[in-house]
C-alpha cells in the first residue's frame, strides 16, 4: 500500500476508535423497572446521553452552514441544473452499488445498475441525465451497511456521528468498506488530490440537503422529540433498503451517511458518499 493510503487508513481507524470511545464515554443507565427496562432494550440507545449530544452539535453545524448553503443553491440553482448535479453524483456512486450488488448475490439488479451506468455515462452525457429511468431500467441503492446485514451481521446500538449523524457500529464499517472501494476515493487519496472526495462529499450534502428542505423543517416542527423522530425514521429507512423496499418515509434522516441520491417514486434518498449534518440519505 502507498504511504497516502495507509494515512487514510489510520484516520479511518482513528474514527471508528473516537466513535466507540465517546459513546462508551456517555452510556445510559438501564432502568431497573422490568417494562422500562424492557422499552430500554427495545430502543436499544444505550448511549443516548452521547447521541444526543452529537444530535445537538449537528444540528448546530446544519443550521450555521449547510442549510444556509443548501437554501442559496436551491433559490439561486436553475431546477434542471439541480436535477443534472444529482444524477451525475448518483452516477459516480454506481461503482460501489454495484459492486454490493455482487456481494450480495443479487445479479438481476447488478445487471440493472451496470446497465444504468453505461447508458447514463453514454447516452447520458456523464450522468447527467437519467436516460436510463425513462428506458424502464430501474434505479436502487446499495451500501455495505446493507451488505453486511443481509450476511447476517446485527446492527448494534444507535449511534449519532459527528457530521456523518445517524448510523449503528454495521453501518459505521460499510461507511469506512464503501470510501475504500469506491475508484474516486481511491484515485483522490492516491494521486494526493482528497480536495476530489471532500468537494463530492460537500456537493452531495448539500444537494440532498436541498431537496429535502421542505420534509426535514416539516419534521423537526411537528416532533415533539425531533432526536427520537430521527432515531425511528433512520432505523425505518435502513430497514427498507436493507429488504430492497420501497420504504414508507420520503425524507432522508439527517446525518451525513448514506446514499445521496432519491430513488424516484421511492421512499427515501439514497447515495453513498457522506453525506452531511442534519440530512442522511443513500442512492443508485
Amino acid at each position: 500500500m502507498t504511504p497516502r493510503v495507509l494515512r487514510a487508513l489510520r484516520q479511518a481507524a482513528a474514527i471508528i476508535v473516537f466513535v466507540a470511545g465517546t459513546a462508551l464515554a456517555g452510556c445510559a443507565t438501564a432502568p431497573s423497572d422490568t417494562e422500562a427496562r424492557a422499552e430500554y432494550q427495545r430502543i436499544n440507545d444505550p448511549f443516548e446521553p452521547t447521541n444526543r449530544f452529537i444530535f445537538a452539535l449537528n444540528r448546530a453545524i446544519d443550521a450555521a452552514i449547510v442549510k444556509p448553503l443548501a437554501t442559496l443553491y436551491r433559490e439561486l440553482t436553475p431546477k434542471v441544473l439541480q436535477e443534472a448535479i444529482g444524477n451525475i453524483l448518483a452516477n459516480l456512486r454506481t461503482p460501489v452499488v454495484l459492486a454490493n450488488d455482487v456481494l450480495q448475490g443479487e445479479g438481476k439488479r447488478a445487471g440493472h445498475t451496470l446497465a444504468r451506468f453505461v447508458v447514463n455515462s453514454t447516452v447520458g452525457l456523464g450522468g447527467a441525465v437519467d436516460v436510463a429511468s425513462e428506458m424502464g431500467i430501474p434505479r436502487h441503492a446499495e451500501d455495505f451497511g446493507q451488505t453486511l446485514a443481509v450476511w447476517g451481521v446485527p446492527d448494534g446500538p444507535y449511534l449519532v456521528l459527528p457530521i456523518f449523524g445517524p448510523s449503528n457500529p454495521r453501518d459505521v464499517v460499510g461507511l469506512v468498506a464503501d470510501f475504500f472501494t469506491d475508484p474516486i476515493n481511491w484515485y483522490a487519496v492516491n494521486t494526493g488530490q482528497e480536495f476530489i472526495t471532500y468537494s463530492r462529499t460537500g456537493a452531495t450534502g448539500i444537494d440532498v440537503r436541498a431537496r429535502h428542505m421542505k420534509e426535514l423543517d416539516d419534521l423537526e416542527r411537528t416532533s415533539l422529540d425531533y432526536y427520537a423522530a430521527i432515531r425511528s425514521l433512520y432505523r425505518e429507512r435502513r430497514a427498507d433498503e436493507i429488504r430492497n423496499g420501497r420504504g414508507s418515509s420520503n425524507m432522508p434522516a439527517p446525518g451525513l451517511s448514506g446514499s445521496s441520491e432519491p430513488v424516484p417514486g421511492a421512499s427515501i434518498a439514497e447515495t453513498s458518499a457522506p453525506i452531511p449534518l442534519a440530512i442522511e440519505a443513500k442512492n443508485d
